[in-house]
């Protein structure tokens, strides 16, 4: 048999696609999962949004649209950006495509050379990891803290810079930890950036409209404009409008950036659906005020399961910023044992004991480059949500620990 391509012995497949692929086969054994792993909002998509979708098939708008979206979903994204973050694009500079998560990754194979390095704070989302790998690149982590509300420092990624970068990769709200830059600290960041001319910033800022306790969202390129010329702003309509199978990213940034963005794109996609695309301009352009509802209904969720978790007698979380996760500590339980005397060495052997014991979802941590955590989602419904906690809670005290 032929031999698989060589980049793929450069990394494992993702923890968190491994607890996706466990907690369906025991769903389908018939068990209620509380599944707490997911990061999808529960909420479903406006009504206005999928009426245009409607009306959009009705009127036979299902044909190729440009490989980087049509005129139409651009002009509705040049005027996001201008309402929400002060930022002035021509459709020129504006890119469309079938999910943020594939525009990020060919963002980074459209600036990252083989063997280069793409600097990024850990904690951090996996897949950050396997698009920069498979793009041939190195991640870079900028290992960050609890006591540093799990951000970077000016100093930390002034240091982790080398004459390696290519890309600083820049995520806020942060997925898992929900940490979420200010004004002030971003211009910290942008000091430290200004350093380094040949260095791309990449900002993803997909969970822009899920801040909490009144935060202000701000992104690098609103902060530090000096900085513009090398900045793509990365952003979609999954998270803030609970569009998630809609498939729908967009970014922006300098044109020749968005040149080569879209050469690659060229080879990779058709287009993103049409049928999507008009949606997507219906969220866009549609009613906003909703966005803080959802916001606040996450908000009373946050607050209520921080103080569950922070009742267990070994597990601490701190509280997130923004974003739909938790990002508890399991340290206390590492050397303890369930019931069954399996010890508990890390934090995948504690999401193994919640999924097979207590019928609870959630992701080790492991898979965002920090151990001994764990990522749940409260992007669940009350119900579920609360009865996952109790649930988690109840698992740590049923453990048994030496003296």
């Amino acid at each position: 048999m032929p031999a698989l391509s060589s980049l793929l012995d450069r990394f494992l497949p993702s923890a968190v696609s491994d607890i996706f692929t466990l907690t369906a086969k025991l769903k389908a054994q018939g068990k209620k999962i509380y599944d707490l792993s997911t990061g999808e909002p529960d909420f479903d998509t406006p009504q206005h949004v999928k009426e245009a979708a409607v009306k959009a098939i009705a009127e036979g708008c299902t044909k190729y649209t440009p490989v980087d979206g049509s005129l139409a979903i651009k002009s509705a994204i040049a005027r996001k950006f201008w309402r929400d973050n002060g930022l002035n694009y021509s459709e020129d500079e504006i890119v469309v495509a079938n999910g943020a998560k594939p525009l990020l990754a060919d963002a980074i194979r459209t600036l990252a050379n083989p063997a280069s390095e793409v600097v990024l704070a850990s904690p951090c989302w996996p897949s950050h990891v396997g698009m920069i790998e498979i793009a041939g690149a190195y991640p870079r982590f900028v290992r960050t803290t609890e006591d540093t509300g799990f951000k970077m420092t000016p100093e930390a990624l002034g240091a982790a810079i080398t004459p390696k970068t290519s890309v600083v990769l820049l995520c806020s709200p942060s997925n898992p930890t929900g940490a979420t830059y200010t004004h002030a600290e971003l211009e910290g960041l942008s000091a430290a950036l200004a350093r380094h001319p040949d260095v791309w910033i990449v900002s993803d800022d997909l969970y822009e409209h899920i801040l909490f306790d009144g935060r202000s969202f701000a992104t690098m390129a609103a902060v530090n404009p000096s900085l513009a010329s090398r900045i793509l702003t990365v952003n979609g309509v999954s998270k803030a409008y609970a569009m998630t199978g809609w498939r729908i990213g967009y970014a922006a940034g300098p044109q020749v950036l968005i040149d080569g963005l879209c050469k690659v794109m060229s080879q990779a996609a058709g287009c993103p659906s049409s049928v999507s695309q008009a949606a997507a301009i219906a969220a866009l352009d549609g009613p906003q005020g909703f966005l803080k509802d959802w916001a606040n209904s996450y908000q009373r969720r946050r607050d209520r399961s921080v103080a569950a978790l922070r009742r267990s007698r070994a597990l601490r979380c701190t509280v997130p910023e923004g974003a739909i996760y938790l990002y508890p500590s399991c340290h206390g339980l590492i050397g303890s044992a369930t019931a069954r005397g399996a010890r508990i060495h890390s934090s995948a052997d504690f999401v193994r004991y919640l999924l097979e014991d207590w019928n609870v979802a959630v992701v080790p941590g492991s898979a965002f480059e920090a151990d001994p955590y764990f990522r749940l989602s409260i992007a669940t419904a009350d119900a579920d949500l609360d009865e996952g906690i109790r649930r988690i809670t109840a698992a740590v005290d049923a453990l048994s620990y030496r003296d």
